[in-house]
């Protein structure tokens, strides 16, 4: 088990995230749109959970503001017992570079880069240790059941194998969690179960924490707890 296992594991069964009373308004005067209406959840670490919601629900709103993408109008929220909320946005990157793995519903990759090199680029860009990353990058593949495809270019690969490339990028530098955008959206069913299985294991292996949007019923049955949001609300 390395440290970093060993770290996600002691955690387990503990908030890792805390969302008290979140408002989101974006805009104002007649104008203005709220997206999220007084919001309260706790996500147990090491543990999968899933937002589900109509188009316009706020799911993607919560999801940004819980990886430190936004601010909300209102609220607090605690990462680790941090409130992130209040920190600089040069504080909340370089937390998202330590901390928070991002997962989109394109996978953005680099067309002219291989697989190993999307990979190591990101990290690049994340800030590690050049030293560090061809083992990082070829350790993340081969979590996500890659390496063997590491040479090849996305146009090579099916949307299954981008989308495990993306989430290789995303773990790379070995985040505790790990937020996930409608990541099956642009899969058929055969391939965004691959997807879910790679969560899976990420979750029992590594005891990394994954929160992500989905729409689709038979992934809801997948993860550990299910959180409705109806019109910017906690339906369920």
């Amino acid at each position: 088990m390395t440290s970093w296992q060993a770290g996600a594991n002691q955690d387990s069964g503990q908030a890792l995230l805390k969302a008290l009373g979140l408002k989101r308004v974006f805009g104002r005067g007649e104008s203005a749109i709220t997206a999220l209406k007084d919001v309260q959840l706790e996500i147990p670490a090491g543990s999968m959970v899933a937002l589900k919601g109509k188009s316009g629900s706020g799911k993607t709103t919560l999801l940004n503001i819980l990886a430190a993408l936004d601010e909300p109008t209102e609220g607090q929220v605690l990462f680790r017992g941090r409130e992130i909320t209040r920190m600089s946005a040069k504080e909340r990157s370089a937390l998202r570079r330590k901390e928070i793995g991002l997962v989109f519903q394109s996978f953005g990759l680099v067309a002219l880069m291989n697989a190993y090199e999307n990979v190591e680029f990101g990290l690049r860009i994340a800030g590690a240790p050049v030293k560090t990353n061809r083992e990082a990058a070829e350790s993340a593949l081969e979590q996500v059941g890659m390496k063997g495809r590491m040479k090849h270019r996305p146009g090579e690969l099916s949307g299954g194998e981008q989308q495990r490339v993306a989430i290789a990028r995303a773990i790379a530098h070995k985040p505790v969690l790990l937020i996930a955008d409608e990541p099956t959206a642009e899969l058929d069913t055969r391939m965004g179960m691959q997807v879910m299985r790679v969560f899976r294991e990420l979750v029992s292996d590594s005891g990394m924490t994954v929160v992500l949007s989905t729409h689709d019923p038979g992934i809801m049955k997948l993860v550990d707890h299910v959180i409705a949001l109806e019109n910017g609300r906690i339906k369920s």
